[in-house]
């Protein structure tokens, strides 16, 4: 009998050194590392936006240097203030060039805007279509930035392919520097 009480006590024990070893440690042990795997789920979404947001700066990075190309490619194709009689004689020798003769060329109201300027020509030019058609073309080509504002083409009276074309051509150029 004794051996038998000696087993049910043994038992007891142990079962009871189960139960305060789980409540004293294992539950807490547990409850840290389920915290711990929480915080590093979080870690991990951080983790991540940030992933996210390098890859979106280093978008924007490249963006801006291509941006940055551009600029400097279109700074190229603009003149300097100082060098609009130049544009203005190359403007005329391409006209006559062309066979057309120019009964107007006028500056208009130059308009400064951020980094650049533009001198508008009103030009009233008489000749053969073809050789209108021909000088836009050659204007087209100037390695400067222009742009045809307005464009009235009307038939001359008593000539077979003759026109008058009234036009407003806007030639960027770079602000002075001083």
């Amino acid at each position: 009998m004794w051996s038998s009480m000696r087993k049910f006590v043994f038992f007891a024990l142990v079962a009871g050194l189960s139960l305060v070893g789980n409540h004293f440690m294992i539950q807490p042990a547990n409850k840290g590392l389920d915290a711990s795997k929480e915080r590093l789920k979080a870690n991990m979404v951080r983790l991540s936006e940030f992933e996210k947001a390098t890859s979106a700066a280093q978008s924007l990075s490249k963006q801006l240097e291509q941006l940055e190309e551009a600029v400097y490619f279109f700074e190229q194709k603009l003149p300097p203030t100082s060098e609009i009689h130049k544009v203005l004689e190359q403007v005329t020798l391409i006209a006559q060039k062309q066979g057309l003769h120019p009964k107007q060329i006028k500056t208009l109201n130059r308009k400064q805007n951020s980094g650049y300027v533009e001198q508008p020509l009103r030009m009233t030019l008489e000749g053969d279509f073809t050789a209108f058609y021909s000088f836009l073309l050659e204007m087209e080509k100037l390695p400067r930035i222009m742009k045809v504002r307005m464009l009235e083409v009307d038939k001359v009276k008593g000539q077979e392919g003759g026109v008058s074309a009234d036009c407003i051509v806007s030639i960027f150029f770079q602000h002075a520097v001083g």
